[in-house]
């Protein structure tokens, strides 16, 4: 493209120092105010823009790509998920689409590790009885959990964060089992000592923990099913640190009234950033707002990989983080 500086558009509001540099290198726009752009606000954007750079909040389908016109050429997703934008229709159109993968696989694992604990622990439960003034002294039946060690956790998707949170786990003394669309190398199940079922169905009725690092896509929707969620043992608990779709959240609530699941813990949300009343009325589900890759490092490293596939897309080659349709 032309020696000239692209014109590009940030959607939500990032770390200073990342924006900083993004409007030394770009003809950069950015949000201050940090309130999520409406429909009619991204349209105007994508139309004016060659890069847009947004985020999870910005739902970019099919029918507002058509409306794009020719001016926009990069979609650089600040994010490693892209489940809100329609990579095909995009690719189609000739925009690209990259994203930051890596960068957040350390941070959400420890976020995971850090639900399991919570969760098993009841420290959430028990937070909240110290502050409402119900803690009268040490009681040898009030408050128990689990112990860790020795559980079977199941990690359904064993990609760079599932095999992140099976390694902290392992230390905490739990045996790792699996389920992914193929088995993992014979190094990393080694290391791991990791156990694979290509059935998920058999290895939910098996463990006692369960946690999901799977992309969102059509094949993962609801895949804990309410017909699947039944299949876990009554003291099991489910944590989730991917994307809320992948869980039928209303079964989920109902199962953990009805004392069929021992607990919680989400980090994400079906209809996010809506949460089901159910869920925030059971003392045994711990919800966080979707803070797993909320550390300074992980949001400069990813707005820096941003700047990367930007300024590699300027400067007419491959962005090294292009998401391509078929690997979705």
């Amino acid at each position: 493209m032309a020696s000239r500086k692209p014109k590009v558009i940030v959607t939500r509001k990032l770390p200073d120092q990342v924006e900083t540099r993004m409007r030394e290198l770009f003809d950069t726009e950015l949000n201050i105010s940090d309130e999520p752009m409406t429909r009619k606000q991204l349209l105007d954007a994508i139309g004016r823009c060659d890069v847009l750079a947004p985020t999870i909040t910005d739902k970019i389908d099919a029918a507002m790509l058509a409306k794009a016109g020719e001016r926009l050429k990069l979609i650089a997703n600040f994010g490693a998920g892209v489940d809100h934008i329609d990579v095909a229709a995009a690719n189609a159109a000739g925009v690209v689409v990259t994203n930051t993968p890596g960068v957040l696989t350390e941070d959400t694992a420890d976020l995971t590790m850090t639900l399991i604990m919570a969760t098993l622990r009841r420290v959430i439960e028990g937070a909240n009885a110290v502050q409402a003034g119900e803690f009268t002294g040490w009681a040898p039946t009030w408050m128990l959990g689990r112990r860790l060690g020795g559980k079977r956790l199941g990690v359904i998707g064993m990609g760079r964060i599932g095999a992140a949170v099976a390694r902290r786990a392992r230390a905490f003394g739990l045996q790792i089992h699996y389920h992914n669309r193929k088995p993992v190398s014979h190094v990393v199940a080694d290391e791991l000592e990791a156990t694979y079922w290509d059935s998920l169905d058999q290895m939910l009725a098996r463990v006692d923990i369960v946690t999901v690092h799977a992309p969102a896509t059509p094949a993962t929707y609801h895949l804990l099913s309410a017909r699947r969620l039944k299949l876990l043992q009554p003291h099991a608990v489910v944590v989730n640190t991917a994307r809320g779709s992948i869980i039928d959240e209303q079964a989920l609530a109902d199962m953990l009234v009805e004392g069929k699941l021992a607990g919680a813990g989400l980090d994400v949300f079906e209809l996010e950033p809506k949460i089901n009343p159910k869920l925030l009325k059971c003392p045994q589900a711990v919800l966080l707002p979707h803070m797993g890759s909320a550390t300074v490092e992980a949001r400069v490293d990813m707005g820096e990989k941003v700047i990367i596939n930007i300024k590699t897309w300027m400067d007419g080659h491959r962005p090294p983080d292009r998401v391509l349709p078929q690997m979705l």
